[in-house]
Formats: C-alpha cells, sequence, structure tokens
C-alpha cells in the first residue's frame, strides 16, 4: 500500500516537478503516424518531381544531440553545459554557500553583455568575457549574484527591499506535492472523502498576494485530485480541500476542507489519450497530408543558434523563464542587397492567469506563469508529426537544477517551413481591360515553435517570419481546463438564475471556471538602428460642407510621436482606431518618409478586473494593451523580477509611470495579447486549440514591396509523391 501510494503519487508531482507530462492528441480522431505520410528528401530516391516512392519512408525521430561538448560562438549564446558546471563549482566554493547547507539556485543564465557590445560585435571576433547570472535563495534570503567564468570572481548585488520572491524551483514544486502526505490529519480527510491514498494526486499552486500575517512567508497551496480510473485527473477535483504549505521548511501551515457534500466528478468520458478510445469512436476525418521539400529546407542553423532564411537572419536560444528569446533580427533589404536591423530582442515577458470564482478554495487562483513557475521551465519535448512537421529542426534547452547541476529539455523548440496555401501577393486582370495577366505569388514563412505545460494548460507559441518582412506572433491555447467540483448535474438544477457559478456547467459535477488568458511581449526594437520613436497614427472622421464635396465625410489620419511613457500607454480602442509605429526619424525613403514598423493588434480582450483588487495589482502590466519604455537592462519581466508573492511594486506599470522620455531613444514596446475564457462543453474532456496573435508589419521600411520580384511556382518545381503499390 505504501509502495503503491509514493509510485503514484511521485509520479503527479513529477508532472509539475520535472515536467513530463502526458502527450495529448485531440480524440477520438486518430494522430498521424509515419506510415501515413510519405517522404520527399533531397538527393533520395524517396520522391522527386518524377519518381514514385519506391520504400517506406524513414522514421522521423527527435534530434538527438550530445551536449557536452557544445562551445559558445556568439555573445548571446546561453551557457553550456561545460560553464554551467564552472559556475557550480565556483559557487559551491564560496563563503556564501560553504557556510551553509540552506541553499538553491532558482536559476542560472548567461548575463548578456550590453546591448552596445553586442550591436558592434561582428561574426569571427572573440567573444567577451562569459558572465552568469545567478537567482538564489540563501539562509532564507534572497540574492542574485553575477559569476565571472574567466576570473571565476563572484559578484554579490545589492539589491534593495524585495517585493516577491523568484521563479520556485522544480524541486520545491515537487517537494511541496508531498508536504501534505506527512500530516496525519490531511491523510484523514482524504479517506474520509472517499479517495484511496494510491490514487491521489496533488499539485502545488501559487498562492498570490492578499497581505496579512503570513506576508513574510514563501508559501504555496496544494489541492489534490483523484486519479482513479483515468490520467485526467484535472477533472476528478476533492474540492474546496486546500492545504497551505510553507515552502521554505516544506510544513503544512493550513488545511481548509469544507467540500464534504460536494462529489468527486466520475472518470467516465474523461480519459483523452488515443489508447484509450474505442475502436468504433475513432474517426479519421482527413486522410493524411505531408509537406515535403525534396531539395531539404530552405533555412539553415549555423552554430547552433544563429537562424538563416530566406531574406531573415537571427539569433534564437531556449530560455528557462522566458521560453524562447529571438534576438538580432534583421531582414535582407533587395534594393540596397544589405540585411537590415528590425529587433533586437523579443520574448515572452510575463503571463497572467485570473480565475474569476472568488471562493475560498478559487480566489487566490491568479497565476503569473513565468515568474512563479518558468514558462520555459514548463516546456514540453515536441513530437515529430504532430507538434512539428517531418523536416523540422529541434533545438535543445540546457538549464541547470536547484542544485546547479544541469539538464538538457530536448526539442524544447522546433523550426521549420510552413506552406498551407495562402498567397503571397496577386493580380489578375479582368477581361474589360483586354489584358491578359495573371500573377499570383504563394507564401511560405518560417515558423518557431515551443510549447509549454504549465499543468493543466498548454500553450503554444509561434514566432512566425514572411518574406515580405512581416513578424508574427502567434499564441495558442489547449491542454485541459481548471474545473471546481459541484453537486450539479445538469442545469435543471440550479435553483435560480441568479446563483453564480462562476462558469459553465460541462459534465454531471464539473464546472468550468470563467478565466482570462494576458500574454505580454516584451519587443526591443531597433527599426535601421537603436534610436527609434513612437508615433500614433489617429484616423478621425473629417466633414465636408455640400459645397466642397457631394461626401459627407471621409478619414484623415493624424501623426502623433510620444514624447514620453505616458504618451504611449494604450488602450485599445475599437471605435478611436489607430497605427502603431516605431519609427527611426533619422532614416528616411526615397520620396522622404520615415522608416519603420507597425505594431498591428491581435487578441485584444483587456482585463476587467478593479484596479485595487491585489491580483490586478501585481498584474498591473495589463492595465494597457501596449506600453513604451527606454530600454533599460534591469526591465525586461513586466511582472518584476521577483513575481512570486509580488505586491505589484515592481511592474512595467511601475516604470512607465516615472515618465521617462521615450522619442528618438533606444525603446522597448511591450504588447499584451488577451483572451476572455468562458468554457464550453467542447472544451471537455481537452480543449481544441484557440488561437490569437499580432503583427511586427514594415510601415515604409522598403522602397517598394520586397518580393516583388520573387518568382512563381512551375510544375517542375514541385514534386508528386505517391504510394507505392504494395508488395
Amino acid at each position: 500500500m505504501e509502495g503503491r501510494r509514493f509510485l503514484r503519487f511521485f509520479s503527479l508531482s513529477l508532472c509539475i516537478g520535472l515536467v513530463l507530462l502526458f502527450t495529448w492528441s485531440h480524440l477520438p480522431y486518430a494522430p498521424p503516424y509515419v506510415s501515413d505520410l510519405l517522404d520527399c528528401t533531397a538527393n533520395s530516391a524517396w520522391c522527386s518531381s518524377k519518381n514514385r516512392i519506391q520504400a517506406k519512408p524513414p522514421i522521423p525521430t527527435r534530434r538527438l544531440k550530445d551536449h557536452s561538448s557544445d562551445t559558445p560562438h556568439h555573445p548571446l549564446d546561453p551557457l553550456t553545459i561545460q560553464e554551467l558546471n564552472a559556475v557550480r563549482t565556483i559557487l559551491n566554493s564560496h563563503a556564501l554557500f560553504t557556510s551553509t547547507s540552506s541553499y538553491a539556485l532558482h536559476s542560472i543564465e548567461l548575463q548578456e553583455p550590453d546591448k552596445s557590445l553586442v550591436l558592434g560585435w561582428k561574426h569571427g571576433d572573440p567573444l567577451f568575457p562569459r558572465k552568469a547570472s545567478i537567482v538564489a535563495r540563501v539562509d532564507s534570503k534572497s540574492l542574485v549574484l553575477t559569476v565571472d567564468l574567466t576570473t571565476s570572481e563572484v559578484t554579490v548585488h545589492e539589491t534593495g527591499s524585495h517585493y516577491g520572491y523568484p521563479t520556485m524551483t522544480l524541486e520545491e514544486l515537487a517537494a511541496a506535492t508531498f508536504s501534505p502526505l506527512k500530516n496525519a490529519d490531511f491523510n484523514r480527510t482524504i479517506v474520509e472523502r472517499g479517495v484511496d491514498l494510491a490514487d491521489l494526486g496533488c499539485l502545488p499552486l501559487s498562492t498570490g498576494w492578499y497581505g496579512g500575517a503570513d506576508e513574510n512567508r514563501r508559501l504555496i497551496k496544494v489541492q489534490c485530485y483523484s486519479t482513479k480510473d483515468t490520467v485526467n485527473f484535472y477533472m476528478r477535483p476533492i474540492e474546496r480541500l486546500t492545504v497551505l504549505v510553507d515552502l521554505d521548511t516544506q510544513q503544512v501551515v493550513e488545511i481548509s476542507d469544507k467540500g464534504r457534500g460536494i462529489p468527486i466528478p466520475k472518470a467516465a468520458n474523461t480519459d483523452y489519450r488515443y489508447s484509450a478510445q474505442r475502436p468504433n469512436q475513432v474517426k479519421k476525418l482527413i486522410k493524411p497530408i505531408s509537406i515535403e521539400q525534396p531539395d531539404g529546407p530552405s533555412f539553415t542553423v549555423e552554430n547552433d543558434h544563429l537562424v538563416k532564411w530566406a531574406n531573415w537572419e537571427f539569433h534564437l536560444k531556449p530560455d528557462a523563464r522566458a521560453g524562447v528569446i529571438v534576438s538580432r533580427a534583421k531582414v535582407w533589404d533587395p534594393e540596397t542587397g544589405e540585411l537590415r536591423d528590425v529587433m533586437y530582442k523579443g520574448f515572452t515577458s510575463e503571463l497572467f492567469v485570473p480565475y474569476m470564482d472568488p471562493t475560498d478554495a478559487w480566489y487566490f487562483k491568479t497565476y503569473m506563469d513565468a515568474g512563479e513557475y518558468g514558462f520555459g521551465l514548463q516546456a514540453m519535448p515536441l513530437e515529430p508529426l504532430n507538434d512539428c512537421p517531418r523536416n523540422a529542426y529541434y533545438m535543445d534547452g540546457v538549464f541547470a537544477a536547484a542544485d546547479g547541476k544541469p539538464y538538457v529539455r530536448s526539442n524544447m523548440v522546433c523550426i521549420f517551413e510552413r506552406y498551407t496555401g495562402d498567397i503571397g501577393w496577386r493580380h489578375t486582370e479582368c477581361p474589360i481591360t483586354g489584358m491578359e495577366v495573371r500573377e499570383v505569388r504563394p507564401k511560405v514563412t518560417l515558423v518557431v515553435r515551443m510549447a509549454a505545460s504549465v499543468a493543466n494548460y498548454d500553450y503554444i507559441v509561434d514566432w512566425e517570419f514572411q518574406t515580405d518582412g512581416l513578424i508574427r506572433v502567434k499564441v495558442g491555447l489547449s491542454g485541459i481546463l481548471m474545473v471546481k467540483g459541484t453537486s450539479y448535474e445538469n442545469m435543471n438544477q440550479v435553483s435560480s438564475s441568479q446563483e453564480n457559478l462562476y462558469g459553465t456547467l460541462l459534465s454531471e459535477n464539473v464546472i468550468g471556471v470563467i478565466h482570462d488568458h494576458y500574454v505580454t511581449f516584451h519587443l526591443d526594437m531597433d527599426v535601421d538602428g537603436s534610436d527609434n520613436s513612437f508615433m500614433k497614427v489617429n484616423l478621425q472622421r473629417q466633414s465636408n460642407s455640400p459645397t466642397e464635396s457631394p461626401r459627407k465625410s471621409y478619414l484623415k489620419a493624424t501623426k502623433t510621436v510620444a514624447k514620453t511613457e505616458k504618451d504611449a500607454q494604450i488602450k485599445l480602442k475599437l471605435y478611436d482606431p489607430s497605427e502603431f509605429h516605431v519609427i527611426n526619424p533619422s532614416k528616411k525613403t526615397r520620396v522622404g518618409n520615415p522608416v519603420g514598423y507597425k505594431l498591428v493588434p491581435g487578441g485584444t480582450a483587456a482585463s476587467l478586473l478593479d484596479l485595487d483588487d491585489p491580483p490586478q495589482k501585481r498584474g498591473a502590466f495589463t492595465n494597457n494593451q501596449i506600453w513604451v519604455t527606454p530600454y533599460n537592462k534591469s526591465e525586461q519581466w513586466a511582472g518584476g523580477l521577483f513575481v512570486d508573492q509580488s505586491t505589484g511594486e515592481d511592474t512595467l506599470a511601475v516604470w512607465s509611470n516615472r515618465d521617462r522620455p521615450i522619442e528618438n531613444k533606444d525603446i522597448v514596446v511591450w504588447y499584451t495579447l488577451g483572451f476572455h475564457h468562458i468554457p464550453c462543453q467542447e472544451d471537455f474532456p481537452i480543449m481544441p486549440t484557440v488561437s490569437s496573435s499580432f503583427d511586427i508589419k514594415p510601415v515604409n521600411f522598403f522602397e517598394s514591396n520586397p518580393i516583388l520580384r520573387t518568382p512563381p511556382n512551375v510544375a517542375t518545381d514541385l514534386p508528386v509523391c505517391t504510394a507505392a503499390a504494395s508488395a
């Protein structure tokens, strides 16, 4: 019995703590298998424009690489395994760590060289001295340190008073799920709720901040589920049972059990795995589709992190907190033949997920997934053929555990070319002109993808590059709803329309709680150089008198350049439309327009919470959809450096309210994609992906259409792949 309990409980702890989550498929449809898909590979007999496949295609596998000999080639390359081991050795001999046994390393990342140095660096130049930035907890104090890997010097930084705690380590999250089992009252409660301890699974949930006596303690709340008869334990909550745990001591502080009258939902119809579906339920809706590349992909990855594709070049690396970071993005100009700067650095800065249930077991569920859990730490190995197509390139993440030991998160990022039948540009002349013109160009794009499973929810983040100079950033939401148990099995049992369920009855005894998702991006734009300005182009209605025109009204574009940060705090308004340009006032086109890029908003859901509500104080970076700040190396994380139990005193909103000058300065644009989610039955037991995106689009950056001279496809360019007859 004890062995069964340990194994089950430990395996669920690993789901959060060591990120070994299940692979999910949309049921009851069959996922593609390699045998379903044909393969075209460069210089092979598999497929060509003329030949048929003569053999079974090879099985695609994840890219498995030995990172023990990795060497940095670029100033922004992440720390290697050798460097992480060196950091660990240096710290282990430092007096700060030798004098105590109570410490944990919450993050070890490259301390990037100053931006000016990176901008001046050229391929072939020697690298700058490599340094590591460390966030540690030593004797219950949060510290920020720098380790110089050349000199072995350790610098402890004065950080003043902290407004929260560091990103929680995977190890302490896993330990927190064990803590309740040490408490006899908890074990007795579980049994009284009708759950065998062998079927218990628990999750560590960040507490947020609400002041009070526990303000100076690192705390986490643990809630539990029944795993009996399903892997989808999220659908079987032990409702209103919450255990408060001290993260530093791993001791139970308080147990709240107010849901004894609420049944645990049944396991029936909750299993989403393809293998769990009955054969008569499986429906293959489409025939296999595979985009083949007989000459191989058009992109290269040099020195592990430098991506070159079509007219783009950028540096790419996985990151434990942001997930993935795109740096030094440049686009080729067909007029000058030169690569031109577009963006110095772009990444996911924070995710804010407030649930809309104010009751005792739910009010605190206002997660900040990057700062509390580590967006990259929760990233999953991507699955070939389903997460990424056949010809994808896979990139691993190399991170450090709480004791400093490096480990590899394999296949964390994939890169692939996408063609979905979209059109790059087209025009055909109508017969009335007498001109035979039919010109069309296909659109092929390059996608950088990562997927993170933060407990129940899956996030898919795509950075998509287009040959016309546009960058599209897309976020997809999938995974499993966080649900609450209820005594209701049908809506006809709900006594009054005034009764607030705080969500939707999805199945018997299961309510999907209303919630929001806000994903805030840090976009350090360097449009043809670092000194840029933010320009609002507002469309306003103008009126005509009858003597001026038969028209009564038209729209006029009014341009205003933001002088200071408050000028660039933007709340989007449907009936007061504007464009939002980042321009380089010192660079002009041939006809005199300042070169620029514009932010094209999407996913515009805005937070409706009271500004004085504690979660919204912490998530004040969602008070506006757009912010612009002067570049500051220390201002990267919209919720602050230390987010766990933060009070909202070190956020993007606080920085921006300093109202610093931003005209013709090195500026950073921040954009928040927002989603309101009112759950529906189609979200049960696993959610079809919902996506939204925003664009970073050239505006007067090029002299003309940059893909004007690209050729159309012709039949001889493209293979026709047919399955060989069965032997």
